[in-house]
């Protein structure tokens, strides 16, 4: 009794990983540009000005990315960034609703911070 649900289970995982998964017109694109976006996050991380360290960091406290993102702002940094970011989830949106225009508008964007 026992070996059957172990048999039953292994075939429902089998079945449900055969199934295609959602992809929108632009999913692959998305991919591409969070990509991009994800290698730009480090390179800025890498080459990127320093700051003296905080209090928080001085009592040996994690920074949180709200604390990351205003010690950015404040050296005039992340802002291509942050505005990649906000588009890649505009992308995201449009993509799940199958409108390819707005997904490929939201990336052209993207593109252009980039450039």
């Amino acid at each position: 009794m026992h070996d059957h649900r172990i048999w039953i289970a292994s075939a429902a995982a089998l079945l449900l990983s055969s199934l295609p998964s959602f992809a929108g017109p632009c999913t692959q694109a998305i991919d591409a540009a969070q990509a991009r976006v994800d290698a730009r996050i480090e390179a800025d991380a890498r080459l990127g000005r320093t700051a003296p360290e905080s209090t928080g960091a001085l009592l040996h406290h994690q920074p949180t990315p709200g604390s990351i993102a205003q010690a950015e702002q404040k050296l005039g940094e992340g802002r291509h960034v942050e505005a990649a970011l906000s588009l890649l989830s505009e992308a995201r949106k449009a993509d799940k609703a199958n409108n390819a225009a707005g997904c490929h508008e939201a990336l052209d964007k993207i593109n252009a911070l980039f450039r």
